[in-house]
């Protein structure tokens, strides 16, 4: 009898049209839901790229700097110790004569130092070094480095603060 009451009284259609708008308010509900998720996922995923494509550009810019310093000024900024020779110079009339120009970074002098080179100026610890690494050399070759008369070792400061040994 219910259902006759409902069905009299159009009780039954009120309720089917109820239930009908609650399920397409559900389903708007739920495409609205859905549709926030993946604006939020898209927007999280734009984000992801940004942060990406922010990481990729530092790291170019961060490339490029570093490919304009030189292998001292790496190494320094590293804060590691460096040293090259940077030019070998001969005197072609007197083959024993010749001096090869040195350049170091603060590192190498402080890694001299622990190692128990002394001198009152950097140039003083590395020409320590340098001296004595030349000895070591030539004792290597079997030559006695005690009496060595080949010429004799000239250093001058340059305007630029490299140390001119010849």
């Amino acid at each position: 009898m219910n259902k006759f009451i409902k069905k009299m009284f159009g009780i039954d259609k009120i309720e089917a049209a109820r239930t009908q708008a609650e399920n397409e308010a559900n389903a708007a509900k739920q495409l609205a839901e859905q549709q926030l998720l993946e604006v939020v996922n898209a927007t999280a995923e734009a984000e992801r790229q940004q942060t990406i494509a922010e990481a990729n550009a530092e790291a170019a810019k961060e490339a490029e700097r570093l490919s304009k310093l030189s292998p001292k000024e790496i190494a320094t900024e590293k804060k590691e110790p460096w040293v090259a020779v940077l030019d070998t110079h001969v005197n072609m009339d007197n083959l024993r004569n010749g001096f090869l120009e040195l350049d170091w970074n603060e590192y190498f002098v402080v890694q001299l130092k622990s190692a128990g080179y002394i001198g009152a100026t950097d140039e003083e610890v590395v020409d320590q070094w340098f001296s004595e690494l030349c000895r070591n050399l030539g004792g290597e070759e079997g030559i006695d480095m005690t009496r060595r008369g080949a010429g004799y070792v000239n250093r001058a400061l340059r305007d630029d603060g490299l140390t001119e040994i010849g």
